[in-house]
């Protein structure tokens, strides 16, 4: 039997949507628009069943209405974002699950970047597909949630099995890199940045990163650390006080 695949397919100028596949079944992850879906799914002979959502931003749901009428497929979202996103016709909630042809995504729930925020986790494929909650490096901006729901999201991201593969929204690796060296320079950073610039003079995605990686390079990841807290204030300040500061210092790097 042929395993589950997951295909990432580059769109706009920075995202990703990820197309999983089994045999000829296929479902995408966050479409930002149409055609580059609809041209792996012909090229490759797939039947697209569904479409997952993990927010309402136009460049993660800009294809899904195209692709619901070309392939008659099902709009799956969090149930906060019912009247958000384009065509949805699934709504689930914390920990709910959708099955795909015998596999279980299951509903993480990691509000911040917007308040209907989701994760979907596979946990039988070690993969957890973040959207905008979690990038290579960094997190999302806060526009609709709170520096403590963003820092609880990634606690519970950050809670995961070490070996956690984490498919995330955008290729911001390399800005999240050099952003993370000029807080905190050491020879790991500096490796990733050479790691990170090989790939992208290859054209080839940085992604997906680990959740044993984002803990160990990742700053939001570290700001219950008081090595972190003091590069920022001190170590009297709370965790969420400090992931506050770090995003602060990110959105005017």
């Amino acid at each position: 039997m042929n395993d589950l695949e997951i295909n990432i397919i580059p769109c706009l100028n920075d995202n990703y949507a990820y197309i999983i596949s089994f045999e000829n079944q296929a479902l995408v992850i966050d479409p930002s628009e149409s055609l580059p879906i609809i041209k792996f799914i012909e090229k490759n002979n797939l039947n697209l069943k569904y479409i997952l959502n993990t927010h309402h931003h136009f460049d993660h749901v800009g294809g899904n209405l195209d692709l619901k009428k070309k392939y008659n497929a099902s709009v799956i979202g969090s149930k906060k974002d019912k009247n958000r996103i384009p065509g949805i016709d699934l709504l689930l909630s914390e920990n709910e699950e959708f099955i795909f042809n015998g596999y279980i995504f299951k509903v993480i729930e990691v509000p911040g970047h917007t308040l209907g925020h989701i994760a979907f986790y596979l946990e039988s494929k070690k993969a957890v597909f973040t959207g905008d909650t979690i990038f290579s490096l960094g997190c999302g901006k806060l526009f609709e949630g709170t520096s403590k729901q963003m820092w609880d999201s990634i606690c519970k991201i950050r809670a995961l099995p070490r070996d956690t593969q984490i498919y995330c929204g955008h290729e911001y690796t390399l800005n999240n890199a050099l952003f993370t060296q000029s807080i905190k320079n050491d020879n790991k950073i500096e490796k990733k940045i050479k790691e990170v610039e090989g790939l992208r003079k290859n054209n080839l995605p940085s992604i997906p990163t680990t959740v044993s990686e984002e803990i160990k390079l990742n700053l939001f990841f570290q700001a219950d650390k008081n090595k972190i807290k003091s590069l920022f204030s001190n170590n009297k300040i709370t965790s969420e006080e400090t992931f506050a500061l770090i995003r602060s210092a990110k959105d005017s790097y």
